[in-house]
């Protein structure tokens, strides 16, 4: 003990410098139960901390056990510490008498970003990298290299809508691959490599406290299940099944690869709180990335009198600007101003010579309504009605010409158009009577040839 009591604190001082290993779930690096993951991003939160349980018998009670930390510094390099026991590996008929203590292991890990690109991230570690307690003597730590773990995970993150999928696959070797579990002689594991895969997919559940996540995985050796529940936005509560695939087999003895019942807990610390983009009051911060309410992360900044001095001097730039612009706005109005004056005394002009023009229009559209009455009543209605046409060509608001033209279709039998020119007079001339009668007397079948002329 006074061994480990003099290297315990060195240990930990490795630990700032690599990310826990263990290969009991939810204790090993990143958000999955077993197996590494890899992000485009740096994680939200400083460093994780928490706890994995993995129970493999109810009656008598067998369990494996571990604590862990991990965070990650800039530039995607991740590093950690993590203690860990396993269960009882003796037979389950004598585990209640069974004197059997499991080693404790303290591992290490770290991981590197080495590729990211849109969705897509590469990232290679090194992990269980083990120091184990003696079974006949806890003075004794010695490094297993047997479970030492090189591992290559490729990561792709997609948006669903209101779901997020992160998917992983890669493959990795010593305690990585083949070993899933503690078992009672770790020196005989195989040092071969195994390809694992897995998903996480994060849901709008409890979205305020970060949303919950669904994990599924499979590790080499066997397919595991999950859930990591927020209780609040730092909290999670972790559960699910390891080898899910061998449940039924649950009753048997404890053996590498047993399925298990998963509990964990972790707690994450923020890198920095939240605060409104519109400066209002900060809300709960939310270290899984699953963001709402218009919220942004915003650094808090300790040196207030450089930030006021720059907002002081934003303000007086944005000034400046406002006061160029109105100077050249009031230039503008003035330039308009005067061609305004131009345009009124063009337009007075104008005036003078379109009233002349309209009297001679005027004057000259009668002679020709004048004319085409003439042919109407010489029955002369196609004559009649170039008249009419010449006459609204010069004065294209007259509504007696309107009427006329409706009246000289009537006689040429094009009932639509007739009625197309009447509307129109009346819309003209709303008080225009005859019109008004011609089209009531049309719509009752009541049509008297008499009211058609227009004098």
């Amino acid at each position: 003990m006074k061994l480990y009591n003099k290297y315990f604190p060195l240990i930990f001082l490795v630990g700032s410098m690599v990310f826990g290993s263990t290969r009991v779930a939810y204790t090993r690096p990143g958000l999955m139960m077993r197996i590494p993951a890899s992000s485009n991003q740096k994680t939200p939160y400083l460093f994780r901390t928490g706890f994995g349980t993995e129970i493999h018998n109810f009656n008598p009670l067998n369990t494996a056990k571990g604590v862990y930390f991990d965070m990650e510094l800039s530039k995607g390099f991740a590093f950690g510490f993590s203690a860990v026991q396993g269960g009882d590996t003796t037979s389950i008929d004598s585990l209640e008498f069974s004197k059997f203590k499991s080693a404790v292991e303290f591992g290490f890990h770290f991981q590197q970003r080495i590729f990211s690109y849109n969705d897509i991230s590469l990232s290679v570690g090194l992990q269980d990298v083990v120091f184990q307690s003696d079974q006949t003597s806890e003075e004794i730590l010695s490094l297993n290299k047997s479970l030492l773990s090189f591992f290559v995970v490729l990561a792709s993150e997609k948006d669903l809508g209101d779901y997020k999928m992160n998917t992983y696959m890669g493959f990795g070797t010593g305690g990585l691959a083949p070993m899933d579990t503690i078992v009672v002689n770790p020196d005989s594991a195989s040092a071969s490599a195994g390809v694992f895969l897995g998903f996480i997919l994060k849901t709008p559940y409890f979205l305020p406290r970060g949303g919950m996540d669904i994990v599924g995985e499979f590790d080499g050796t066997g397919v595991n299940v999950g859930l990591r529940i927020p209780l609040t936005s730092d909290y999670r509560l972790n559960l699910g099944f390891t080898h899910i695939e061998r449940l039924p087999d649950w009753g048997k003895r404890y053996w590498v690869g047993h399925p298990g019942f998963i509990l964990g807990l972790d707690m994450a610390v923020p890198r920095a709180p939240k605060r409104r983009i519109d400066g209002g009051p900060s809300g709960p911060t939310n270290i899984y990335g699953s963001g709402s309410n218009g919220l942004e992360s915003i650094s808090i900044h300790r040196d207030s009198t450089v930030n006021m001095a720059n907002f002081a001097v934003e303000t007086l730039r944005d000034s400046m600007a406002l006061m160029n612009n109105e100077m050249r706005n009031l230039l503008v109005r003035l330039s308009a101003m005067e061609q305004n004056t131009k345009f009124l005394s063009d337009s007075l002009s104008t005036i003078h010579l379109e009233s002349n023009v309209s009297e001679k229009n005027m004057n000259e559209a009668l002679r020709h309504l004048s004319r085409s009455l003439r042919y109407f009543y010489a029955g002369d209605y196609r004559e009649a009605l170039k008249e009419v046409d010449l006459s609204l060509e010069l004065n294209p608001n007259l509504a007696l010409a309107y009427a006329r033209r409706g009246s000289i279709y009537y006689k040429l039998g094009d009932v639509q158009r007739a009625t197309i020119n009447w509307n129109l007079a009346l819309r003209l001339d709303p008080e225009y009577t005859d019109v008004r009668n011609i089209l009531k007397a049309l719509h009752e079948n009541n049509f008297k040839s008499a009211s058609l002329i227009q004098e």
